[in-house]
């Protein structure tokens, strides 16, 4: 008796191993479940699921949440989403919420939105609850150079068709910041702007910046605007200070040439200064040569130093005041 209670308890082991083989592979309790549920699916295809490496809970969870909620959905398209790495759940959800809200979304769409891995759920309750974002502070100058610093609030609903290959929040939020340039821009005066801020709106508006994107702009109100600086006046000041910079260098490169110049006419008069004493150096030489040769007396001689004497006195006699200086000088 004692010898057989190995073997039983082998034989027990082994059949609670088959049962959850067989539990396993053949998921009666989920088939059940389907059943009760009004989701036609055979044993057979819930073990071909596990051998597709598919969960069949996944696909008749999504499958009984879409025929509860009143849709009608292919277990094959189910199964090639999954297998093509797409989120199920959330994919059924949107189509359930697309429904309830009298949203035209197929499965299709549904699934080629989640394959581009944007979030269908998402973009469904953005298409029922608008979604509201800030620009950040977008500065421009008014035509008469005063700086103006808006902030907007764009408000946005998702447009379901334009999802896959539609631009995102960003291309709006860049776009709008350029509308809001545009417009301060051409406004006469800061003034004009900061009595009519709605003119702003207005005009990004009208230009259909949503074109293209994945969204569909409803409406863009300027929540602050505030003065910045007299960038005209800045400007202005800029200049001034480069034409005076410009004027500076321009003197001070005449100054430097006339420098240049005088310098240039000293060097010349010294040199002159210089070939005179050399020539008055050669006038003694030439007398002596005179008084060898013959060619000058002696009274000759007195009647030259006579005529320089007299020349001297003249000069001194022409020029009071500036003998008076040299005399003080010395």
């Amino acid at each position: 008796m004692d010898a057989n209670v190995p073997i039983i308890i082998a034989i027990g082991v082994a059949s609670l191993i088959g049962l959850w083989l067989i539990f396993y592979f053949v998921p009666v309790g989920l088939w059940f479940s389907a059943l009760v549920s009004g989701v036609k699916i055979s044993l057979l295809q819930l073990v071909l699921m596990r051998w597709r490496k598919i969960p069949p809970g996944v696909i008749v969870t999504n499958l009984i949440s879409a025929t509860k909620a009143g849709l009608k959905l292919n277990r094959n398209d189910l199964e090639a989403h999954y297998l093509a790495g797409g989120r199920l759940k959330p994919v059924v959800n949107a189509l359930i919420s697309a429904d309830k809200a009298n949203i035209a979304l197929d499965f299709k769409s549904a699934t080629a939105i989640d394959l581009a891995g944007r979030d269908v759920l998402e973009a469904v309750q953005m298409s029922v609850n608008p979604k509201v974002i800030n620009t950040p502070p977008v500065a421009a100058v008014a035509k008469d150079g005063i700086q103006l610093i808006a902030k907007a609030r764009i408000t946005l609903r998702a447009n379901i068709k334009r999802l896959v290959g539609g631009a995102g929040e960003e291309t709006i939020l860049a776009r709008v910041g350029e509308g809001i340039v545009t417009s301060i821009g051409s406004a006469v005066n800061h003034k004009s702007v900061l009595e009519n801020p709605d003119s702003i709106s207005k005009v990004v508006l009208s230009k259909g910046l949503d074109s293209g994107t994945a969204y569909e702009i409803l409406s863009i109100d300027i929540a602050d605007i505030d003065v910045g600086k007299n960038i005209g006046a800045m400007l202005q000041i800029d200049q001034a200070n480069a034409d005076k910079n410009i004027a500076q260098a321009k003197a001070e490169e005449r100054r430097a040439m006339a420098v240049a110049s005088e310098q240039e006419m000293k060097a010349k008069a010294q040199e002159a200064r210089a070939k005179v004493i050399e020539a008055e150096a050669e006038v003694p030489k030439a007398l002596a040569q005179a008084f060898l040769s013959g060619n000058l007396g002696v009274m000759d001689y007195y009647k030259l130093e006579n005529v320089k004497a007299d020349t001297s006195m003249r000069e001194s006699i022409a020029k009071p005041g500036q003998k008076k200086t040299d005399n003080k000088k010395q």
